[in-house]
């Protein structure tokens, strides 16, 4: 059973940081791309950024990019979020993602 926990979210204010962790368990993690998603109150959720198996590879949606900085330890089976210039859009639920298995979700507020 595929188990991913979320962890690193919290209250901050505008221009702070935040680093996410996703822990994996129960899976051959350094083999699959992995993603963060987010979902604010009334939206859709949306792809943040995803990484490839060796960490090689990444994309970043266009709101966050030169912000938000995705990487992953295959090790560990950890794969991180640093999330740096925080704006009060940014305010959401991050989800962690591998193929159709999600995580809890951590939640990250942003305001003053």
């Amino acid at each position: 059973q595929v188990q991913l926990v979320e962890s690193g979210g919290g209250l901050v204010q505008p221009g702070g940081s935040l680093r996410l962790s996703c822990a994996a368990s129960g899976t051959r993690f350094s083999i699959y791309t992995m993603g963060w998603f987010r979902q604010a109150a009334g939206r859709q959720r949306e792809l943040v950024s995803t990484i490839s198996p060796s960490g090689g590879n990444t994309n970043y949606a266009d709101s966050v990019k030169g912000r938000f900085t995705i990487s992953r330890d295959n090790a560990k089976k950890t794969m991180y979020l640093q999330m740096n210039n925080l704006k009060p859009e940014d305010t959401a639920v991050y989800y962690c993602n591998q193929r159709m298995n999600w995580g809890q979700g951590t939640q990250v507020t942003v305001s003053s």
